[in-house]
């Protein structure tokens, strides 16, 4: 490293009111720009900031949060910093109300969880298309610097961010890497879902290659590639991207 040049900064912010709080910037393009350094940060919710978490996210200069969490997701913590703008996109959970039917019914097995959980990304693409419209919408309005979070930050904010990321050129094995880092930093809470067996609240309690694949997998069958469901989906023309990617990667 050269005297001009100084390390990025952390990926990780190490929150403890928010422990998934990262950002996106370093990831490399296929072109050899980088996405910015603390522009666009993912994140668990907010509702449970510290004061000195809070003063950090204010340092940061965030000025608005993409809240992908349901209507009762959101009464249980809502985000307590008045200078960020949250803007609600709701997609309702759907897996555990399913999971706690089965259970309770004497048939549910771990790979069912995992298959519900490769459903639920499906029905991301099929049934909330609108919702990740409007987050790129905001995007191209540049209201950065900001976070894009759900309930835990693994599974709705991993799509959202699989999707900007892909829009930016990010190759899709950083992608993944990026949405695998859920598994490092999440801190699940132990005393959730506590009538669910243990095998179960793991396999939903952590993110897998095979769930981000089922809505790709989903985009490739209803659009043909992400590119075509970039545009097609979420309407961003080739304009639009190229202005995203010069809004939000350097060289």
């Amino acid at each position: 490293m050269s005297a001009a040049e100084s390390p990025s900064p952390p990926r990780h912010l190490g929150l403890q009111g928010a422990s998934n709080f990262r950002d996106l910037g370093g990831y490399e393009s296929r072109d050899g720009r980088h996405v910015r350094w603390r522009q666009i940060f993912r994140s668990n919710h907010l509702g449970q900031l510290t004061e000195t978490d809070a003063a950090a996210v204010r340092r940061l200069g965030i000025r608005s949060a993409f809240d992908f969490r349901g209507r009762q997701e959101r009464a249980a913590g809502l985000c307590a910093i008045a200078e960020i703008a949250v803007h609600t996109l709701p997609i309702e959970p759907s897996v555990v109300p399913v999971l706690r039917e089965r259970w309770s019914a004497g048939r549910l097995t771990r790979d069912d969880a995992l298959e519900l959980m490769r459903d639920s990304y499906r029905n991301y693409i099929r049934h909330y298309t609108p919702r990740f419209r409007t987050l790129f919408e905001h995007l191209l309005a540049d209201h950065a610097p900001l976070v894009i979070h759900c309930t835990a930050g693994k599974d709705r904010t991993g799509v959202a961010c699989a999707l900007v990321l892909s829009a930016l050129d990010v190759p899709d094995e950083i992608i993944l890497d990026d949405y695998l880092l859920t598994n490092q930093y999440f801190r699940r809470d132990t005393a959730a879902h506590p009538e669910l067996p243990d095998e179960v609240i793991e396999a939903i309690g952590t993110v897998q290659a095979s769930f981000l694949a089922a809505a790709l997998d989903t985009i490739r069958q209803d659009y043909g590639d992400v590119g075509s469901y970039l545009r097609r989906g979420l309407g961003i023309d080739q304009a639009e991207r190229k202005a995203l990617q010069e809004r939000y990667l350097t060289s």
